[in-house]
């Protein structure tokens, strides 16, 4: 009980940041890097050494004093702390523009993450075979397909006007966290897991920055 009490303490930015190090890890032990000092793993990921001890002291003690992290021990570590070391199945709902570039994006079964199942509500593409050999499930189908292939996130692609209804579905079907790309935010139970992914934030935060720089 003491372990999920410190675990549920634990900064979110700490676990956006174990995510930033395990890319970079992951690219080191690619290139064959055995062992990498603290300021280079800082200079890396453009989080000071001190930030980086930080964060992994959360979880234990990593890495050797006046030597550094070896990379393959201190990438596994982050893996299993961030649950990596399982695939995990998602269900994408809403095939338009957005949801075919995520589908096609590789990126994320190399990362772990798997697109078991896709849904729409278009008659024009329901029943429709991917290029991956995936059908189409209309959303009426969603309680008995997520339980088929027991899974665990949903990812919304859909208009924000949708959003809403479908991150209900979801949750009725025995989802357990969503990854929403609609522009709104969800009104969900608490308990359960969501991330917002909204890009005009982002570029309003760019246009920010190169207002202040010109003024």
């Amino acid at each position: 009980m003491r372990d999920l009490m410190k675990f549920s303490k634990i900064p979110t930015a700490t676990i956006t940041r174990l995510s930033i190090y395990s890319r970079y890890l992951e690219a080191m032990a690619q290139e064959g890097v055995k062992i990498v000092a603290s300021d280079k793993l800082s200079q890396k990921c453009g989080v000071n050494p001190a930030q980086i001890r930080k964060d992994l002291a959360y979880f234990g003690e990593f890495g050797i004093r006046g030597v550094g992290y070896f990379v393959k021990e201190l990438l596994f570590e982050i893996r299993r702390i961030l649950g990596l070391h399982k695939i995990w199945r998602m269900a994408l709902v809403g095939m338009g523009n957005l949801g075919s570039a995520l589908l096609a994006h590789q990126n994320f079964i190399r990362q772990g993450y798997e697109f078991a199942v896709v849904f729409d509500i278009d008659p024009g593409k329901v029943g429709r075979r991917l290029p991956n050999g995936q059908i189409i499930y209309h959303l009426d189908e969603m309680e008995s397909v997520i339980a088929e292939k027991e899974i665990e996130i949903g990812v919304i692609a859909t208009p924000a006007a949708k959003a809403q209804m479908v991150a209900n579905r979801l949750i009725s079907a025995g989802i357990r966290a969503i990854l929403n790309f609609a522009p709104i935010q969800l009104q969900v139970p608490e308990g359960l897991a969501v991330e917002h992914v909204d890009f005009t934030v982002k570029l309003d935060n760019l246009a920010y920055q190169l207002t202040m720089a010109n003024t």
